[in-house]
């Protein structure tokens, strides 16, 4: 079973995650989630960081919200793909965080989804996974083929409704 960590920097974060791990959790992805901080607990960050490849994880992600250097100094300690997931702070409507998450030094990258795009992150995540997982990239292609029919619903809704007036 493929095996990532969410970090997050606050306990506060973590209402707005609750759909990524649901998501990581949809297909069958074993999911770590822990609270640290890049600068609180720069020591625990580091270290799990540093091992994560040898404890079998595969994709990182990490939501953090204000400074939010967590997914950058997490890619700072694994070669491991590491998605950042800027959260909405009291500062700039989460501007400040997508800023500082997204701009990363060349030869440390960081995927960066939008302000509170951890459901997004989840399946970024998955699309990695799927090219060693062939079962997540069924799933993948089955929840496309669902949202395609939802859309063609509406679609036939609205033309419905254009008809009647």
């Amino acid at each position: 079973m493929p095996k990532v960590a969410l970090f997050m920097g606050s306990r506060s974060d973590f209402p707005s995650l609750e759909g990524c791990v649901r998501v990581l959790k949809s297909f069958d992805i074993d999911v770590t989630v822990r609270v640290a901080s890049a600068h609180r607990t720069p020591e625990a960050v580091a270290s799990f960081a540093l091992s994560a490849r040898e404890n079998g994880y595969e994709v990182i992600l990490a939501a953090a919200g204000k400074a939010a250097h967590l997914a950058g100094v997490i890619a700072g300690h694994t070669t491991l793909p590491v998605v950042g997931i800027p959260v909405k702070s009291s500062f700039m409507d989460g501007l400040d965080s997508l800023l500082s998450t997204v701009q990363m030094p060349t030869g440390i990258p960081v995927a960066t989804v939008a302000v509170g795009g951890g459901d997004n992150a989840a399946y970024l995540c998955a699309q990695i996974l799927s090219i060693k997982y062939p079962q997540i990239a069924e799933k993948l292609s089955a929840h496309r083929a669902k949202m395609a029919e939802g859309i063609a619903k509406d679609d036939a809704a609205v033309a419905e409704q254009v008809r009647a007036l």
